[in-house]
């Protein structure tokens, strides 16, 4: 069937053919999440002719130009960051195809997944935590920006961008544009699911956890008179609290309060606050003295009963009780 006959039927979205990668699957899935573009066909192709037929045209074409629906980002011409096209933003690494469309796109896409407005705050807080968390590094590896200036100590190769690579073709195996056309589809649809699975997770789980550690931040010295452990016990031990604990401090004017926090989790948790979100290092960890210890050994060196554990790093420990958790917080504060 021609590009004609099928341009008559269906929205036409381009791609290169050959070899895939994260950026473009992605892409493509991202225009196909937007409702006018559900039965929208995909064309692998590098012939300018076809491409021009074309409804959009990603990671291909040596162009980028939004009007006309062009998002390509090999040209040397092309430097743009998130930032450079929306300078209220502040993510600077350069963008593959993925990372255009969704600077473009975004908050339509979320807003169609999430009912939400698209403009509303909610949406627009989804947005940014969906592309510093999952978008970014698929722009950076596409575009070949390290993480670091240094050799890292370990290297990483479970990330989505090397998992869309497994999909491709092996040396030893068969290759043909129809085959790559079947292997890119069930690429695109792998990558695609996990983006719907993250911002399903950031309207479902994140947004409503603000509230949640908000009102244990503003409860803190019902707790301890400190006002330095929050008991997130209401919402157990999953919720997403980290990121949130920092913002909320900034905003209330009391940076690095927050030392110890508790919750239930079957028995009683007492957890160190890190001194950031991505930092293993510890605002305030557990008793040294206490480390590696469990059940009565740990009872006994620390006088406190019910202890059931202390992690080797000092950033986590159990107790059988909230008393004997908290104890073991107020305890662990005198250490500093």
């Amino acid at each position: 069937m021609s590009v004609e006959s099928v341009k008559k039927k269906h929205v036409l979205i381009a791609t290169h053919n050959g070899t895939f990668h994260c950026d473009d699957a992605l892409a493509v899935f991202l225009i196909k999440l937007l409702p006018e573009n559900k039965y929208a066909k995909v064309v692998r192709t590098r012939d300018k002719q076809l491409l021009d037929q074309c409804d959009f045209v990603l990671d291909v074409g040596a162009v980028y130009d939004h009007e006309t629906r062009r998002y390509d980002h090999h040209q040397p011409s092309f430097n743009h960051t998130m930032n450079s096209i929306i300078v209220a933003k502040p993510f600077c690494i350069k963008l593959s195809s993925a990372g255009l469309v969704y600077t473009h796109y975004g908050h339509r896409i979320i807003s169609t997944l999430s009912g939400l407005d698209e403009n509303s705050p909610e949406v627009d807080a989804v947005f940014d935590k969906v592309y510093e968390k999952f978008v970014q590094e698929i722009d950076a590896i596409d575009n070949g920006i390290a993480m670091c200036s240094e050799t890292p100590v370990y290297e990483i190769h479970t990330n989505i961008s090397t998992r869309v690579k497994h999909f491709l073709p092996s040396w030893r195996e068969e290759s043909n544009d129809q085959i790559l056309f079947e292997r890119f589809e069930k690429a695109m649809q792998m990558v695609g699911n996990e983006f719907v699975d993250r911002v399903s997770f950031y309207i479902n789980d994140w947004l409503p956890a603000k509230k949640v550690v908000e009102k244990a931040i503003m409860s803190r010295f019902e707790v301890d008179e400190s006002g330095t452990i929050i008991d997130l016990t209401s919402a157990g031990g999953g919720v997403p609290w980290k990121e949130h604990l920092f913002c909320i401090e900034k905003e209330v004017g009391i940076e690095n309060a927050i030392k110890f926090v508790i919750f239930e989790d079957k028995d009683w948790r007492v957890m160190s606050v890190p001194i950031s979100s991505y930092s293993f290092q510890l605002r305030n960890a557990l008793h040294e003295e206490w480390r590696g210890l469990r059940d009565e050994e740990l009872s006994n060196k620390s006088g406190i009963d019910g202890c059931v554990f202390v992690h080797i790093n000092g950033f986590i420990g159990g107790n059988r009780t909230r008393s004997g958790a908290l104890q073991m917080a107020k305890s662990s504060l005198k250490s500093v």
